[in-house]
């Protein structure tokens, strides 16, 4: 019998690297076409990536090609507010561990934290390009991510 597939959300950096490069595009469209089942888009992910957009047409193409396909399906992962709580616990669990000044974290690294509780809440594994504060992140709560592109359950 073949396992279940799991869920699946991008981080934003992969969705820039798509963006900016045809050959990661490529990657990511196949993704899209094994993973569209299993596939969600996080609340998080979707501010980052509105918040980077400089031109009217841009924001317009983000919107009809990512931001709605995902809203239609009723696939966007949106962080409880339990889920804001944890993250902040995660923060101040770093500070305690490592030292972390929060005046010095960047709004990437608390976006990262976020995201990482959220995936956890709604059970989604995190396709990312960024290992290093996601396993800093990992080892305060646990959460499952991979490094781009995963393969499908058989």
């Amino acid at each position: 019998m073949p396992r279940r597939e799991r869920k699946y959300t991008l981080d934003t950096n992969v969705y820039i690297t798509a963006f900016r490069d045809p050959k990661a595009n490529a990657a990511l469209q196949v993704f899209h076409t094994v993973f569209a089942p299993f596939e969600y888009l996080s609340a998080v992910v979707v501010q980052e990536l509105a918040a980077g957009v400089r031109t009217s047409p841009a924001s317009h193409r983000l919107e009809r090609l990512l931001f709605e396909p995902f809203q239609r399906r009723g696939r966007i992962i949106t962080p409880s507010d339990a889920a804001w709580k944890r993250a902040g616990q995660v923060l101040s669990t770093l500070v305690r561990r490592e030292g972390l000044e929060l005046r010095h974290i960047t709004k990437g690294f608390a976006n990262d934290v976020m995201l990482a509780v959220a995936c956890r809440e709604a059970g989604v594994v995190l396709v990312t390009e960024n290992r290093r504060d996601f396993e800093r992140i990992g080892n305060v709560i646990s959460f499952e991510f991979v490094d781009p592109w995963p393969a499908p359950a058989g």
